[in-house]
Order: C-alpha cells, then sequence, then structure tokens
C-alpha cells in the first residue's frame, strides 16, 4: 500500500454530529490545525444521516439543566454520572441555538418561542440537520476534513495517544495520522446481535448499520477504561419499518395497547427500558400483538405524523400511503429491536471526567462514543464534542511540545514502525489472508455467526432479552473463536478491507460487553439487562461497572457513584 502521512494539532476521528460540532468549535482558533477523518462522506454520515424531526435534549420553559440531568440519573435507575450530566445539560440549549444559526428551521409557536414536545423536546424540520452540521465543520479554514478513510487503530507512544491509522476505503493507500490531541467521536455500536429483519433487509434497523464500535474497539484495544456497556440499549420501534415511537406517543399522546386494547405501560413502569420491557411482557402472557393506540386521532393529526416521519424516517409514512390505511384508522404495531451499544441513550462508553478526558492521555471523547451521561441525543452530542475541542485546546496548551503545526495536508513517505506494524496487518488481508480460512470464510459468514451467537447466549430478540450466567460464558467461548478466523480473512480490495475491520470492531465489542453483562450480578433496567440468574435489584451494585483489557482479555471492575452534586476528581 502507498503510505501517507498526515500531521495537525487535533484529529477528529469521526464527522457525525459530535465529530461536526467538535471540528465548528475548533473553527474558532486559526491557531490549531484540525483533521477530520470519516470512513463515509460527511454529509450523510453517522446516526443522524437520514434526519431528525425533534430536537430531543433541551431544557424546555419553566424547567432547569438540573432537572434533565435528574431525569436522566433516574431513566439510568442511578447509573450514570452526574457531573457529566450537568455539564451537559448547561449547553444543550446554546447548541440548540447554535444550529438554528447553522440554518436548522426550528418550529415555532404563534408567540415565537420554539415548539415543544412534551416536557424535553422541540420541534424540527431536521431532514437536512447532517448536512448542516457537515457545512459548520468544512467552513473553518483551519479544519480540513479526509473522508471515506476507515481509521481502525490509534498510535500511543510513552502510554499517551500521538495519532491513529487507518485506511482508504477506495483505493491502496495507508494513513499515519499524527496529532497532538486526537477527539474519539465515531459513534456507539450496531450489528452485534441479529436484527428484526436479516437478510436482504438486515439494514432496517433503528441504528445506523455502518456505526460498528470501532471507537470502542480502538480504545479497549489501545488500553483505555470504559464504563457500563451493559446497559445496551433496546429501542421500542414501529413494527418492520423500525421507524421511532416517541413522535408518536409524544406528539399524539398514544398509549401503548395490546391486542385486547387494554393500556399496559402502567403496569411495567415508564422509563425508556420498562417499555420496551412491557411489550416484551406482553406479547410472552399471549396478550400481543402490542400497538400504539392512535385511532381517531384526526386527520390533522395523521398529516402531522406524515410530515414529521418524512424528516428522518420516510419508509412509515410510506407504508401507510401503500396501505391506504394511516395511523387515524388503524393503530401501529411496535416491537422491540436488538440490542445495541450507545452512549448517547445509555451510560454505555469511555469513562471521562468532566472535560471528556479518557484515561489515555491525549485522547478525548464525545457523543455516543463517551461513557456517562444518558439521554444526549443530539444537542448533547454538540455540547459533548464542544467540551472535548475546548480539552483538547487546554491539553495542547499545557504541553506545547504536542503541537503539529502545519495545514493538515498529507506528504507520501515513510511510516513509523508502530504503524508500518498495523499497515502490515491490512496487506494481510489483501494479499488473501490464511487460505485455510479465506476459502471457507467471508466477512458477511463470520458477522452472522456472531450475530446468532450473542441473539441465543447473550440476551438477544429470540430470547426475550434475556441471559444467563451460562449462556454469556457460550457467547464468550463462540465469539472469541471467531476472532482468530477474522484474522485470516482475504479481502479483494479496500471496500472489502473494511467488511473485515468492521467485523474486527464488532467481535472487539461484543466480548467486552459479554463481559459486562456477566458482572452485573443483578437486574437493573429490564430489557437492557434482563439477568435470568440474578432477577432482582442488588443494592450492592449501585456502582459502575467499568472495563480494561489486557492480553486480549476483559477485565472488570467496579467504581462508586458520582451522585447528584458530586464530580468525579480523578479518572484513575
Amino acid at each position: 500500500m502507498r503510505s501517507v502521512r498526515v500531521d495537525a494539532d487535533v484529529l477528529v476521528i469521526g464527522g457525525g454530529t459530535a465529530g461536526c460540532f467538535a471540528a465548528r468549535t475548533l473553527g474558532a482558533y486559526p491557531q490549531v490545525s484540525v483533521l477530520v477523518v470519516d470512513k463515509a462522506g460527511i454529509e450523510r454520515s453517522g446516526c443522524l444521516a437520514a434526519g431528525v424531526n425533534a430536537i430531543n435534549a433541551y431544557v424546555t420553559r419553566g424547567r432547569t439543566p438540573e432537572y434533565y440531568a435528574d431525569y436522566a440519573m433516574d431513566d439510568a435507575a442511578g447509573i450514570a454520572r452526574w457531573d457529566l450530566l450537568i455539564s451537559m445539560s448547561r449547553r444543550l440549549n446554546d447548541c440548540a441555538r447554535a444550529l438554528e444559526d447553522e440554518g436548522l428551521v426550528f418550529l415555532r409557536e404563534p408567540d415565537g418561542s420554539y415548539a415543544e414536545r412534551g416536557t424535553r423536546n422541540v420541534k424540527i424540520n431536521g431532514e437536512n440537520i447532517k448536512p448542516i452540521l457537515a457545512r459548520a465543520a468544512r467552513r473553518q479554514p483551519n479544519v480540513r476534513v479526509l473522508e471515506r478513510v476507515d481509521v481502525t487503530d490509534l498510535l500511543v507512544e510513552g502510554g499517551a495517544v500521538v495519532g491513529a491509522v487507518g485506511f482508504s476505503v477506495n483505493s491502496d493507500v495507508a494513513y499515519e495520522l499524527r496529532a497532538g490531541a486526537v477527539i474519539m467521536a465515531t459513534g456507539g455500536a450496531a450489528g452485534l446481535y441479529r436484527p428484526n429483519n436479516p437478510g436482504f433487509s438486515r439494514h432496517k434497523m433503528w441504528y445506523c448499520p455502518f456505526d460498528t464500535g470501532a471507537g470502542y474497539a480502538m480504545g479497549l484495544l489501545a488500553g483505555a477504561e470504559m464504563t457500563t456497556l451493559e446497559m445496551r440499549f433496546i429501542a421500542l420501534r414501529c413494527k418492520d419499518t423500525i421507524a421511532p415511537t416517541g413522535t408518536i406517543a409524544q406528539g399524539v399522546h398514544a398509549p401503548q395497547v395490546n391486542a385486547a386494547g387494554e393500556v399496559y405501560e402502567g403496569r411495567y413502569g415508564l422509563r425508556t427500558s420498562e417499555r420496551v420491557w412491557g411489550t416484551v411482557q406482553e406479547d410472552l402472557a399471549g396478550r400481543g400483538p402490542c400497538y400504539l393506540r392512535t385511532r381517531g386521532i384526526g386527520e390533522r393529526a395523521q398529516r402531522d405524523l406524515y410530515r414529521a416521519y418524512l424528516n428522518m424516517s420516510p419508509a412509515q409514512t410510506l407504508r401507510w400511503m401503500e396501505a391506504g390505511a394511516g395511523p387515524d384508522e388503524r393503530d401501529v404495531e411496535v416491537e422491540g429491536t436488538e440490542p445495541y451499544v450507545v452512549g448517547g441513550h445509555t451510560a454505555s462508553g469511555y469513562w471521562v471526567d468532566e472535560g471528556r478526558a479518557t484515561t489515555l492521555p491525549g485522547l478525548f471523547a464525545a457523543g455516543d462514543v463517551a461513557g456517562g451521561a444518558p439521554q444526549k441525543y443530539v444537542t448533547g452530542a454538540l455540547a459533548e464534542g464542544q467540551i472535548a475541542a475546548q480539552s483538547a485546546l487546554a491539553y495542547l496548551e499545557a504541553h506545547p511540545g504536542l503541537a503539529r503545526g502545519g495545514d493538515a495536508r498529507g506528504a507520501s513517505g515513510g511510516l513509523s514502525p508502530a504503524a508500518e506494524r498495523i499497515v502490515a496487518g491490512y496487506e494481510a488481508h489483501l494479499a488473501g489472508g490464511d487460505p485455510a480460512v479465506a476459502r471457507l470464510f467471508d466477512a458477511d459468514q463470520l458477522e452472522e455467526a456472531m450475530q446468532t451467537a450473542m441473539d441465543r447466549y447473550a440476551g438477544g430478540i429470540s430470547c426475550g432479552y434475556r441471559y444467563t450466567e451460562a449462556g454469556l460464558a457460550q457467547a464468550d467461548r463462540q465469539v472469541a473463536g471467531l476472532q482468530p478466523l477474522a484474522d485470516g480473512l482475504a479481502a479483494a480490495d479496500a471496500d472489502d478491507l473494511l467488511r473485515v475491520y468492521e467485523l474486527r470492531e464488532r467481535l472487539v465489542v461484543c466480548r467486552a460487553l459479554v463481559a459486562h453483562l456477566a458482572a452485573r450480578r443483578e437486574t437493573r433496567w429490564h430489557a437492557f439487562a434482563e439477568n435470568a440468574d440474578h432477577p432482582q435489584t442488588d443494592p450492592a451494585f449501585a456502582c459502575y461497572v467499568n472495563s480494561r483489557m489486557r492480553d486480549g482479555r476483559v477485565e472488570t471492575f467496579t467504581r462508586p457513584l458520582v451522585g447528584r452534586g458530586e464530580r468525579l476528581e480523578r479518572l484513575d
């Protein structure tokens, strides 16, 4: 492979929501060179690629940032970081206004205020939210965007992160990306479990199918500390289209009902995880299918729903129109998705301080990849991108010798020994891999085997999200057995190589997830972490389950809670 080295003061890995806003923030410091790297094109990459119809993290009139932080803490049953939540919540509304300044359309009431949807949300026309964020990043003169480059590994020297290594997904170019500070903003992990719609329609899932847990995997392999991966996220969604249900539940106040028309949501609780769990329980009791009761909402409300879904999930509007019966005439059937690891909805991700610094010096995390602060949604990811950018600048000021200078332009040349070892792995796959493996398997087959093992033994859809200790041990054995096979896969070209490394990322995240699920010997969040061997909440586990990877093994341990009004003084 041809090698190219790129130097920058700040490297942003991932051009999604948090990454673009970090770049926008860094644009105010023209003396700092910034490189944003994304494996796709940032106009439509990440979990906002298809758009969104509401800002779901907003401090509405008459409420305070503390109100929002308290809500997020309660929804996570106390396993969240107050210091992270409050530092995020205090920035939510400023981030919303920044989006409006960039051109995002906010719906307004007759008095000119934002149109609220519920107690923490405001309505937008957000089909073009990602192009707006991409434009905000691109227009900064000190920011260079390097697209269609898959970053696979962090470079660590002297215990600090000094850059990363990746490859072009369209050509035979390997990149060594050197920086004084690195911001990880790669998003969460989808595709770990068998999805609702396997086979040809497997992409029809809740979370972006191209977010593979790359940031988690890179951090784990480099020795970073992770937290609360066991708090999986399972979305309650419209059946088949996997379109969001909150638009209906909050937009027209539709309750969850079973096949007999009974409202069941109150029996199980109203936390996010409990809404999913209640639906599973009703199905298992023979009272399904379950629905959002929308019949009779009226023609005007139906038209509003048609428009709302065109902003982020057009398939739902098209389904209604194809069936010739909209939500005013027919209730909307719901189901749970497969589990995900997503730090924007739960507390999963890197263990960070208030500045979003990780346990690896020089590495910062923002958005779905950062742990401790659930219910981020769009504005929370923006806030963390901003915080991480400001912390990266402070880190460079405290370590002036790390600044790279320049304009983040690449130059052909030799790679460092560490980068050469990583690139040798790329070339081994491109050269045919291990013939004994390559003639039998490809990345898709191994991915399906991984998803099947996770579904069956680690609490997937097929077993009602329950798992046992024996099942988790079996899942770990099977996933561990797939890792050497993945190392031996062949790649016909750079696009094939991308699939191989996406599989590697998912396998690493699966092993970490299984270790976390096994370590929390209780059921604190129904469905999200439903431990059949330990079905009750255990006060002994009012703590964080954290982990590090050493010599290929995930080691778990606990840390005390950081409660309301408290701060984490030290990461270690």
